[in-house]
Parts: structure tokens; sequence; C-alpha cells
């Protein structure tokens, strides 16, 4: 048990560390040109939007076309939108999936609420 405690915290420990820094005012990662998008993107709406949020460079494109087509965002400068696409493509790209694969039944624990048999 202490050994599998141990194990999960080790782990917990690299996993945080692997995450980089973050802002502790936006939630943004620490990265070259963060600064940048926090400046661009909070002036709008919460820094949240881009970090509960992953997509590739053009998802990311259209999102902020949509953004300068409807909801007012300003036209960057050819530099200015290279770096917050760069930004982005590396700290919120899609990820693999964050769930795990469901349990073996064999593993489950016997349900202790009676179920319907039909």
């Amino acid at each position: 048990m202490l050994h599998t405690f141990l194990v999960a915290a080790t782990l917990l420990l690299f996993s945080a560390a692997a995450c980089g820094e973050t802002d502790p005012d936006s939630g943004l990662i620490v990265d070259e040109h963060w600064q940048l998008v926090k400046a661009n993107c909070s002036a709008c709406h919460s820094p949240k939007l881009v970090t509960q949020n992953r997509g590739s460079r053009q998802n990311w494109l259209k999102t902020i076309r949509w953004m300068q087509e409807t909801q007012g965002l300003w036209q960057f400068d050819a530099v200015t939108e290279t770096a917050i696409l760069d930004y982005l493509e590396k700290n919120y790209a899609p990820a693999a999936a964050s769930r795990r694969a469901p349990l073996n039944r064999l593993l489950m624990p016997v349900n202790p609420y009676p179920t319907e048999t039909g």
C-alpha cells in the first residue's frame, strides 16, 4: 500500500513538473509569447477560454477569425498573429484523451444496490 502511494505521488510530482509553470493570475502556461496572448485574449474574455480548450493551429486561427468577424476582435499585424498562434499551437494543441480506459468488469466491486433483472 505504501509502495503504491509513493509511486502515485512520484508520478504526480513528475507530471506537474512536466506541465511547466503557469501564470497565477491567468492560468496560462508561461512560455514564449504568453504575455502577448494574455494581453490580447483576456482583454475581452477570461483566459480560461484559452486554458480550457485545445486545438490545432488551424483551429485556433479559425477561432481568431470568428472572433474578428463576429465579436469585434481587432485585426492583428502578421508578427503578432504568428506569435499568438505559435504559443497556442505549442501549449494548447490537441491532447490525447485524458480519461482512463474503463475498468474490466471483473475488477469492479460488487454492486451493493439491487438491480432489475428482466
